[in-house]
């Protein structure tokens, strides 16, 4: 909008000037000295610049005339009198006024920022000589502006109020009245769609009784110029090569509140492809670059599928290094049968080479950090997949808020260029305390010291101490992502649980007590798959509160109180996201298993896989497949799991609608857990309608499903629970605050639902 204003005002530095003007007649006489008079504010220095009269000068009525045409087009008097007296010039000068003041009212389309900012340049402001065409003029330019963005009815006012000192205070009052409103748009010259249709397509809407606060009934040149575009997409997409606008008007009611619209249009006739062909060079074989064409013989002709497939074409070459290929489609029209002949000229211009790879914006991240990331590098050929690669892969660091990739050529040369990063950094380092809530888990209170890029090293250490209702943990952990140059990583941690299971909601009492520590190592074996193993060691006391169900005593019976085990894990990725937060397209799938060894005091495997799909099906529109399916069994002198490491389900982190913990075998109204579990979500994933900022705010329509088996009990799909409802996530400082409002689906006797659940302060 700055630009804009200044661009309006920009055209209007000109001086129009009508004034009256006397010189004394008087023979030519030689300056044996000037004096001015009448000046108060302007300095005689500046006049005497301006001035084409010096001292010494022979003056006559040609001279007198054309120092007198000077001095008014300074724009600093309204009268100017030349006089004679004993070879003395005297110049009597009668000022403008000056600005004191400007106060500018009733402007809330236009910040008074950027209109004072735009008076300024053009010599309008406090201090300055006041000119009053100008004035008038930029009246009659803000007036314009204001109609493009269909405020008619805007009304401006300037008042000039005069001040002592040959001053005046200027007051510019701004009525902007209301948006006109769209009334009526009336498309003529249509045939083959309905108005209905075609007006299906605007954004812009005719008003009605209907028509809420801030609709699309609000009249705007721009949006109706974008609508007119839009049209004729619409027709040429569908075969309407001949299309045309032949004329748009818009009438205005007498009030000035509504507008009428009327677009004349040319539907020509309808045009099918007769045949598609590439032509050029061919640096990639002809028919691999055919699969990227969206056309073939026979198909209603698209201007869409047309630039979709020159752009495809494009893209593939820039997968070889051809940075500048260009991709000409040229249609051939047959108009005694309608038909287009299709041909595709490719000119793939020089393979383009990286010379360097530089980066910028990060003050604390090592380059090295930055560099490893890299896909793309120096020396090789240019490519468009592996740029766009390394610009995720920073992203998905972690560290940065936004990544900035440009090429620029290299000076002097055709086939080189360089690759510049620019990236901006995230906090990566924090001393917290917070306070959350859990349903489930009750009130959160946690304190942690966090370097997610410990001294721009790329390395994560933390240490956290939590507490909740039902977990109190303290914990050091430290990794690695690259502990050798190949990209493994290494991790450990230690740490202490302790475990009141009676505070959490619907689960049978007892409580643990658990120290232990951890070290693994994880290996890429692609660029999209990974595998890590580590070996942790557990000790575990716990002891059973209240009466507690013969499931827990059993095992007690069995297998004491007091654990020592060695668990070797591992897992198994795939993942090729986008992001990691709010992701909208990729896979990701793990598989992990948990084993404790033998030699421990307990012998048992836990096992799982989990999959999510992110699909955009419209533009920020998502759709979520996300499954897990988990499994554990005894092994070796362990026939059973032990009670504590069992599998949970329901709430607001695992089938919604349903009460934490929930879901799965009960005694007492106690849930018991299980040793197997399948969890479904299916999800349309939406931004916010009342905010652009969809980096933090995320809004899903879903239906959740799933339920725990215990270990004598076989899965069976009709134990399936199932609720549809509404999701809202908002990453907010503290972390993610997760809401949600479900209905059930499909429950049984007995289950516990809730439809509102949230948690405040919990993971994503």
């Amino acid at each position: 909008m700055k630009q804009a204003v200044y661009a309006i005002f920009g055209i209007l530095i000109f001086y129009s000037t009508l004034y009256s003007t006397q010189s004394i007649a008087f023979s030519e006489f030689k300056v044996s000295e000037i004096q001015l008079r009448g000046l108060q504010g302007i300095a005689e220095s500046t006049v005497l610049n301006y001035l084409p009269v010096k001292v010494g000068d022979s003056v006559d009525e040609d001279v007198s005339s054309n120092a007198i045409d000077t001095l008014f087009k300074t724009g600093f008097f309204n009268d100017i009198t030349l006089k004679n007296e004993n070879t003395i010039l005297i110049v009597e000068l009668v000022e403008r006024p000056a600005i004191a003041k400007i106060k500018i009212s009733g402007n809330d389309e236009i910040s008074e920022d950027d209109l004072t900012g735009a008076l300024k340049k053009i010599g309008l402001s406090e201090g300055r000589i006041f000119n009053r065409s100008l004035l008038d003029k930029v009246e009659q330019e803000l007036q314009r502006q204001y109609f493009s963005l269909g405020k008619y009815g805007v009304k401006i006012q300037s008042k000039i109020l005069d001040q002592e000192r040959n001053r005046i205070a200027l007051e510019i009052e701004i009525d902007e009245g209301q948006v006109t409103r769209i009334r009526k748009i009336n498309i003529i010259g249509n045939s083959s769609f309905s108005d209905k249709v075609l007006l299906g397509e605007f954004n812009s809407e005719a008003h009605s009784e209907f028509s809420t606060f801030g609709s699309d009934s609000q009249y705007s040149k721009q949006k109706l110029f974008a609508d007119i575009e839009l049209l004729r997409s619409f027709y040429m997409d569908r075969g309407y090569l001949k299309f045309s606008i032949e004329s748009t008007q818009v009438s205005i009611s007498p009030d000035k509140n509504d507008v009428f619209v009327t677009i004349n249009i040319n539907e020509g006739g309808k045009y099918t492809v007769s045949d598609v062909k590439l032509a050029g060079e061919f640096v990639v074989a002809e028919d691999e670059l055919k699969t990227f064409v969206g056309l073939k013989s026979g198909d209603i002709f698209s201007r869409r599928l047309i630039s979709e497939s020159s752009n495809k074409i494009n893209q593939r070459l820039g997968v070889d290094g051809y940075a500048f290929a260009n991709v000409n489609p040229q249609p051939e029209v047959n108009e005694e049968d309608k038909t287009v002949s299709l041909t595709f000229f490719i000119d793939p211009g020089k393979r383009v080479y990286i010379r360097r790879v530089t980066f910028g914006g990060n003050v604390k991240t090592h380059d090295e950090v930055l560099r490893r990331e890299m896909r793309q590098l120096e020396g090789g050929w240019y490519s468009t997949t592996k740029l766009e690669r390394s610009k995720t892969r920073l992203f998905r660091t972690g560290f940065f808020e936004d990544v900035n990739v440009e090429t620029p050529l290299v000076a002097g040369h055709t086939d080189m260029v360089d690759v510049v990063i620019h990236v901006t950094e995230r906090p990566s380092g924090s001393v917290q305390a917070s306070v959350g809530y859990g349903q489930g888990s009750g009130i959160i209170l946690s304190a942690s010291i966090n370097q997610n890029n410990f001294l721009g090293t790329g390395k994560q250490v933390g240490a956290e101490i939590s507490n909740n209702d039902v977990n109190t943990v303290y914990s050091f952990s430290m990794t690695d992502p690259y502990f050798t140059v190949d990209g493994i990583s290494r991790s450990f941690r230690v740490y202490f649980r302790k475990t009141d299971a009676a505070a959490a909601s619907s689960i049978a009492g007892y409580n643990s007590d658990v120290y232990g520590g951890s070290v693994g190592f994880g290996f890429p074996l692609s660029e999209y798959r990974r595998a890590r193993i580590g070996l942790g060691f557990d000790d575990t006391v716990y002891r059973l509160s209240g009466n507690p169900p013969s499931l827990y005593s059993n095992f007690k019976e069995s297998y004491g109180d007091n654990f020592k085990t060695i668990t070797v894990n591992g897992s198994w990725s795939f993942d090729t996201r986008n992001r990691v937060v709010f992701a909208d397209s990729g896979f990701h799938t793990v598989a992990t298993s948990d084993v404790t060894l033998p030699g421990g005091d307990l012998q048992y495997m836990k096992l799982s896989l989990r999959q999510q799909i992110f699909w955009t099906a419209i533009k920020h529109w998502t759709i979520h497949l996300d499954g897990t399916g988990a499994f554990a069994h005894g092994y070796g002198s362990t026939e059973s799991v032990p009670f504590y490491d069992y599998y949970y389900a329901g709430g607001a982190q695992s089938v919604r609608g349903f009460r934490s913990n929930s879901l799965g075998p009960q005694d007492n109204n106690d849930s018991l857990g299980g040793t197997k579990k399948l969890v479904g979500v299916a999800e349309l994933l939406f931004p916010n309608p009342f905010s652009k900022d969809s980096n933090s705010v995320r809004l899903s329509a879903f239906v959740d499903a799933g339920n725990i088996w215990g270990a004598d009990q076989k899965v069976d799909i009709a134990d399936i629970r199932a609720t549809y409802g509404f999701g809202f996530t908002w990453m907010a400082p503290i972390g993610a605050l997760k809401f949600s409002w479900a209905w059930p689906l499909r429950t049984q006797v007995g289950d516990e639902t809730e439809r509102f659940q949230f948690s405040i302060g919990a993971p994503f």
